[in-house]
C-alpha cells in the first residue's frame, strides 16, 4: 500500500466562542479523490483554509504530515502553493475589473526575455488553459466582472490549475456550474486523478460525490464522525451520520389548499445585462395563486434572476405590467415591492443579500427599521424580542444575535436571510437559489419551511438549477428558454426529462431567426 501523500493529526481550531474543528486526524492517499462531507458549520471550509495556508500554522494546534512524515509549515497562501496544495474557494475570488488572462496568472504572470510581464504569451496561455476547460470561445481579455457565476467559476478553476498543484482543494466547485458544466469538471477531476494527483472534495451534492469520489470523511460539530470507501457508499446513512439524525423524507409537503391569484404579470420585457440592446426576457406573462409554489426552470442565461428581479425592482422593466390583487402595482425600486408585500432572497447573499459589517441581529432589522423607530431611535427591546424570536425559531447556530454575519457558516447565513423577510408582513416570496452551497440538513429545513409558508397561505415563487428540488417542493412549473415562456406544467406532468426538454428548446431547435 502506497504512503499517504499527506497526513492530517489532531487538528483542533478555535474561534471567539465556538470550536471549529476538535482533534481531526485522517490521511489522504495518492491519485485519490476525498470528499469531505458535513453540514454548513461542521468545519469542512475552516479546515481547507487551513490545509491551503489561509489560517496560518500557529493558529490552530496539532500538525499537517507530507508523504515522508514531515511537517509542513504554511504561513500564508503561497506556501502551500509552493508545497504543491492548490484551492478553489467556495466563494469565487476573482479581481472583477481584470482580464480573463490577468486574473489566471495574477501574482505569476508570464515574463519575457528582459524580465517584464510578457502580455501576449499571457493571453496565448490563458486561452489554452480555458480550452483545457473546453471553453474555446471565450475573449481572454474581457473583464471577468462582464462573466457569468459558471464562467467565473470555470476561471477559478484554471486559475487554480495553472500552477500544476499535486494536490487540489475545491470547496463547492459545481455550486453554479450548469449540468454540462459539472459533468466536464467530473472529467477534469478523473484525468487529473490518472495523473497523480490527488483532490480534496467539498460538496453537499450526494450525487456528485457517489460517482466522483474515491472515498468519504464526514464531520459533524467540528470532529470527525465517520468515514466510508466507495464500495461502502450508501446514500441514506451519509445523511444519516452528516445531520445526526434520520431523514425520512427530505421534501416534506403538508396539506394545503390553492385559492385565488395574488400575482399577475402581463408582457414583461427585461434588457439583458451584459448584452447591449438586447433583451433576456420577451413578452412574459404568468400569474401566482395564493398557497401555491411556483418554480421557474431554466438554463442559465434564460432570465430567470432577471425576471423576478424586474418584477421587485431591482432591474428596469422595459415593458409590461405588474397586479398585486387585481390592482396594478407601481413598482420603481424594491422599497416599492416591499410596501406591495414582496420579498425576495437574492441569487448571490454575498452580493446583494446582507451588509457584511453588520450581526446577525442587524441584518435581520434591515426590513423593519422603520416599524422599529419610536421618535428619532430605534427600539431595541422590541428589535431584540422579534430577531431573537425568529433567530430561535429558524435553529440558527451561533453563539447569539450580537454574532457577525461573516463568521457564519453559508447555511446559516441564508437563514438570517429568510428570517429577515418572515419578519415581513409578506404576501408573496420569491426565492432564487435558495440552498445553493447548503448542507442536506438545512435543505430539509427549508423545504419544510416553504410548504409551511405555503399551506399559511403565502404564494410563492422558487428559482433551482436543482430540478428534484423543484419537483419535490412546486405545485406547478414555468419552463423559460431564450427570454420566453415555452412550457407550464402541472405537477402530475413535471418530471426532469420534460423540463429539461423544453428548457433546451428542442422542439425549436434550428428554426431560430
Amino acid at each position: 500500500m502506497e504512503k499517504s501523500c499527506l497526513t492530517i493529526r489532531h487538528i483542533t481550531k478555535k474561534f471567539p466562542g465556538t470550536v471549529a474543528l476538535s482533534d481531526v486526524s485522517f490521511d489522504l492517499r495518492p491519485r485519490e479523490i476525498l470528499a469531505i462531507l458535513g453540514e454548513n458549520g461542521a468545519g469542512k471550509s475552516t479546515l481547507m483554509k487551513i490545509l491551503s495556508g489561509s489560517y496560518p500554522h500557529g493558529s490552530y494546534s496539532g500538525e499537517i504530515l507530507d508523504r515522508n512524515g514531515t511537517p509542513l509549515v504554511f504561513r500564508d497562501n503561497a506556501a502551500a502553493e509552493k508545497a504543491g496544495i492548490g484551492m478553489i474557494y467556495q466563494e469565487k475570488n476573482l479581481m472583477l475589473d481584470l482580464s480573463v488572462a490577468e486574473n489566471i496568472f495574477i501574482g505569476h504572470m508570464p515574463k519575457n526575455a528582459l524580465g517584464m510581464n510578457d502580455w501576449n504569451r499571457a493571453k496565448v496561455l490563458a486561452r489554452d488553459e480555458m480550452a483545457k476547460l473546453a471553453v474555446t470561445n471565450l475573449d481572454v481579455t474581457i473583464n471577468v466582472r462582464y462573466l457569468n457565476a459558471s464562467m467565473q467559476q470555470l476561471v477559478c478553476i484554471a486559475r487554480a490549475l495553472v500552477k500544476n498543484p499535486n494536490i487540489l482543494i475545491l470547496d463547492e466547485p459545481t455550486s453554479c456550474l450548469t449540468e454540462r458544466e459539472t459533468a466536464l469538471l467530473v472529467e477534469i477531476l478523473r484525468g487529473l486523478k490518472e495523473r497523480g494527483i490527488s483532490c480534496f472534495y467539498i460538496s453537499h451534492k450526494l450525487d456528485e460525490i457517489l460517482n466522483l469520489c474515491d472515498r468519504c470523511v464526514i464531520l459533524r460539530d467540528g470532529q470527525m464522525v465517520s468515514e466510508y470507501e466507495r464500495d461502502d457508499f450508501n446514500a441514506a446513512k451519509i445523511i444519516e451520520d452528516i445531520v445526526g439524525r434520520r431523514i425520512d423524507t427530505v421534501y416534506e409537503r403538508p396539506p394545503k389548499r390553492i385559492g385565488g391569484g395574488v400575482l399577475r404579470v402581463e408582457g414583461a420585457k427585461v434588457a439583458h445585462p451584459y448584452a447591449y440592446g438586447k433583451n433576456i426576457i420577451e413578452d412574459v406573462s404568468f400569474d401566482l395563486r395564493k398557497g401555491e409554489v411556483l418554480g421557474l426552470a431554466g438554463l442559465v442565461g434564460s432570465g430567470r434572476s432577471e425576471l423576478l428581479s424586474a418584477i421587485f425592482g431591482a432591474k428596469p422593466l422595459l415593458a409590461g405590467s405588474v397586479y398585486i390583487n387585481g390592482k396594478k402595482a407601481v413598482i420603481g425600486q424594491p422599497s416599492d415591492a416591499k410596501k406591495l408585500g414582496i420579498g425576495f432572497l437574492t441569487e448571490d447573499r454575498k452580493t446583494d443579500g446582507y451588509i457584511h459589517s453588520l450581526n446577525i441581529r442587524e441584518n435581520m432589522a434591515l426590513t423593519i427599521l422603520k416599524s422599529l423607530v419610536r421618535t428619532l431611535f430605534i427600539d431595541r427591546k422590541k428589535e431584540l424580542s422579534l430577531t431573537g424570536g425568529m433567530f430561535n425559531q429558524l435553529r440558527i447556530k451561533a453563539p447569539g444575535l450580537n454574532t457577525g454575519i461573516m463568521s457564519l457558516s453559508g447555511g446559516n447565513q441564508q437563514k438570517v436571510l429568510i428570517g429577515k423577510w418572515l419578519l415581513t408582513n409578506m404576501e408573496i416570496l420569491f426565492l432564487d437559489e435558495p440552498t445553493r452551497g447548503i448542507d442536506v440538513g438545512t435543505k430539509a429545513e427549508i423545504y419544510k419551511m416553504i410548504g409551511e409558508l405555503a399551506a399559511q397561505g403565502m404564494a410563492i415563487v422558487v428559482i433551482s438549477s436543482e430540478l428534484p428540488e423543484l419537483l419535490g417542493i412546486c405545485d406547478r412549473f414555468l419552463v423559460l428558454s431564450k427570454g420566453r415562456i415555452v412550457k407550464e406544467l402541472g405537477r402530475s406532468e413535471a418530471d426532469e426529462g420534460r423540463i429539461l426538454h423544453y428548457a433546451s428548446n428542442l422542439d425549436n431547435a434550428g428554426n431560430d431567426n
